[in-house]
């Protein structure tokens, strides 16, 4: 053979390898649970040296779940088939519920086993027949399930194993998805895709897609989803839809998730018969006991309901002069018998009340706090307006000592870019569970409030708001997936760190190589603060496009109502911006405990982050920066736009760490959000010009094109439309 000859067939060679790799491009389905291969040899070897042996004891469908869990992941990572059997050689892996494995008291104590709960697991090396081996264990079959996923992340990440002595247990109870779905599966602030549920189909069709959504939600640490709209439809509790609902219900089961259902106040009247909603009335009572009963009938396990309620149009207790705890209590009373729970939510405000939103929640719970019926929990979101890129805390959390509050978070970026953006939302979740309230004294975090730290009788509870649909890789863009996580991660222990999150996030989905890891960690843990100043910088918030919240919209002030208006937000005049919440203004820093009242109030001392948000600020305010507000102003959202820019550049380097398909995917991604983010800068530095009077700085390069321009754009159609929550 000639040297031209074989250079020749070496490179149809190459091409037919090039090929098949392109074949196999991911398209995110998988989200992390893909199992890749560990990359490096030796490692590998060394996991398959002290794995190659596996007993598993125990045969419910958890634990088969387990099972299967299990052997796909070996195979996926360690292209490993273990020996399994009772009888079989050390070192082995050995998994199951601990009263099965019959260990001695010195590899598992019942102090240790009592510490894990229901859910919680330990996984442990231990010597066995002077062997070392390693012990996935818990009191029940859904412990095993999420320890098994706990040790399927230490080979995903490329973990040691050599010694391993690991307590895991969740520290919020209720860890619940929220799906805005409509039964005819639109999808509010969607933005990845129709509803995963078809109705249509149930219960006779069981989608795969079903299984692997209970499976990735387990894999977090998730164990509840609220399958439909807070804005609810009655039919959703007749016998056809329920029947509907069971057939998922015995689905999500094995997986350790309880199925819930957003009930519309008024159903007794809609689907009943009945002329009123009032919940003092006896047939009301009646009516939901009964309802409760058949549904439970049904479904044993059932979670219990969501409820929204007087809020947007919702039709609630208010309506018969009753209270939210009049309402929220008959139904609690209905759902008690079978250990249902009623998650309530505060999200209420009326444009009727001449008083600033931001107040209205507090204003109506607050007087309401040890009201409740121990089954009822009040789920608040992160702050006090609407998941906006950046708010202060909701003052609920250092107000209700004696109340179960849930903490509602947001992953659909309904007021961060939609799918189109870049935006991991962990640092926007742990700056509000770090907040302080001073509720029982310095270190009164968000966090251990809604963890019962101050009154260990309550119920607790997480909520986040899916963002998930029927898109290919269920979340629209690769890297919201990471929202999905992280929301489960923090929801099972809140004191977690955002990097840690990303790092594991990052390379259970990408790759373990450093020089993928530590560019795309710091990329994504700056991606939050960036949408910030790209859109709303300084504490400016609601200035997004009316009724779809998509793009800039600081001119909007023709929604019909004050409180949907931008205008009633930010507050531009000739003299400044910004809400003037002070004691000189609305007054709602009073809601804070003194502590954070008087930093907020001060204007010496409040964070440049919430500056707009709490005070009406001169143009020519001097910052910390040294720079006056309006140039500070400029500067944030050229810096925001410009950041999106470096993460293009940053992206465009992880071609060789990252499958085609997903890279390209990302890359455009990337270039529609530079654009939107632009977008974003020049409307708003030239809008709120028209107020200043003041030049752009000079260093920066002057937008191409006029207001008109901008407020002229139509996004006619766009996504996820069709009500607020």
């Amino acid at each position: 053979m000639t040297i031209t000859l074989l250079f020749k067939r070496l490179a149809l060679l190459f091409a037919i390898l090039q090929i098949a790799g392109n074949v196999y491009a991911d398209d995110g389905y998988k989200l992390w649970l893909g199992y890749n291969a560990v990359a490096d040899k030796k490692l590998a070897a060394k996991y398959k040296a002290q794995l190659a042996h596996l007993k598993f004891a125990g045969n419910t469908p958890s634990l088969n779940a387990a099972r299967e869990e299990l052997l796909t992941g070996l195979e996926g990572t360690l292209a490993l088939r273990p020996q399994i059997g009772d009888k079989i050689e050390y070192p082995a892996l050995l998994v199951g519920i601990a009263s099965s494995l019959k260990l001695p008291g010195s590899v598992c104590s019942e102090s240790e086993l009592d510490k894990t709960g229901n859910e919680g697991y330990l996984i442990k090396t231990v010597i066995i027949n002077q062997k070392k081996c390693i012990v996935i264990t818990a009191k029940t079959d859904i412990g095993v399930l999420h320890g098994v996923f706990g040790f399927l992340k230490l080979l995903q990440t490329q973990q040691s194993i050599d010694a391993l002595n690991i307590l895991e247990y969740p520290r919020i109870m209720y860890r619940v998805l929220d799906h805005w779905d409509n039964l005819n599966r639109t999808v509010e602030r969607g933005y990845a895709g129709a509803s995963i549920w078809n109705w249509h189909k149930l219960p006779g069709y069981i989608d795969q897609r079903y299984i692997d959504y209970a499976r990735a939600s387990a894999s977090v640490g998730i164990n509840g989803s609220v399958v439909n709209n807070v804005n609810a439809n009655a039919l959703m509790l007749t016998p056809e839809y329920l029947e509907k609902v069971k057939a998922l219900a015995n689905t999500f089961r094995p997986y350790g998730i309880k199925v819930y259902l957003s009930v519309k106040f008024s159903s007794p009247i809609d689907i009943g018969g009945l002329k009123t909603a009032d919940p003092l009335n006896a047939q009301v009572m009646q009516w939901w006991k009964d309802k409760a009963d058949e549904i439970y009938r049904s479904i044993p396990d059932f979670g219990g309901f969501l409820v929204k309620a007087n809020s947007e149009g919702q039709p609630g207790p208010q309506a018969y002069g009753r209270s939210h705890a009049d309402g929220a209590n008959m139904l609690a009373d209905a759902l008690l018998p079978h250990n249902g729970i009623v998650m309530w939510r505060a999200f209420v405000y009326d444009n009727n009340v001449p008083d600033d939103r931001a107040k209205q929640a507090y204003n109506e719970f607050k007087p309401l706090d040890g009201q409740f019926k121990k089954n009822v929990i009040i789920q608040v979101k992160n702050g006090p307006i609407d998941f906006q890129p950046r708010e202060p805390f909701h003052p609920l959390f250092g107000a209700m000592p004696n109340t179960p509050l849930m903490m509602e978070f947001q992953l659909t970026q309904e007021y961060l870019g939609f799918s189109t953006n870049l935006v991991y939302e962990a640092p926007l979740f742990k700056e509000s569970l770090e907040s302080d309230t001073y509720a029982m004294g310095k270190g009164s975090t968000v966090s251990k409030v809604i963890q019962g730290a101050f009154n260990p009788k309550l119920i607790t509870g997480m909520a986040g708001v899916a963002n998930i649909g029927t898109d290919i890789n269920w979340c629209g863009h690769p890297f919201a997936q990471a929202n999905w996580y992280a929301f489960g991660r923090l929801a099972w222990n809140p004191d977690l760190s955002s990097g840690d999150i990303a790092s594991d996030w990052l390379k259970m989905t990408f790759s373990n190589n450093p020089g993928f890891i530590s560019p795309m960690k710091a990329m994504m843990l700056q991606s939050r603060e960036t949408a910030v100043n790209y859109m709303t910088p300084l504490g400016l918030h609601h200035i997004m496009g009316v009724n779809t919240h998509y793009g800039p919209g600081p001119w909007v002030d023709n929604a019909g109502r004050a409180d949907w208006n931008a205008v009633y937000y930010h507050k531009a005049d000739s003299a400044g911006i910004g809400f003037n919440r002070s004691s000189t203004g609305s007054n709602a820093v009073a809601q804070y405990q003194p502590q954070v009242r008087d930093l907020f109030e001060n204007l010496a001392t409040c964070p440049d982050e919430y500056l707009l948000w709490f005070h009406h600020v001169g143009w020519d305010y001097k910052m910390r920066s040294g720079a006056t507000l309006w140039d500070e102003m400029v500067h944030r959202y050229y810096l925001g736009a410009d950041a999106v820019k470096q993460m293009e550049l940053s992206w465009g380097k992880m071609a060789g760490y990252v499958d085609e398909e997903r890279f390209g995917s990302v890359k455009q991604l990337l270039a529609i959000q530079y654009d939107e983010a632009t977008t974003w800068r020049n409307s708003c530095v030239l809008y709120f010009q028209t107020f200043s009077k003041r030049p752009i700085p000079a260093q920066y390069p002057k937008p191409d094109k006029p207001l008109s321009f901008y407020r002229d754009r139509k996004f006619l159609l766009a996504p996820g439309i069709g009500g607020n929550q």
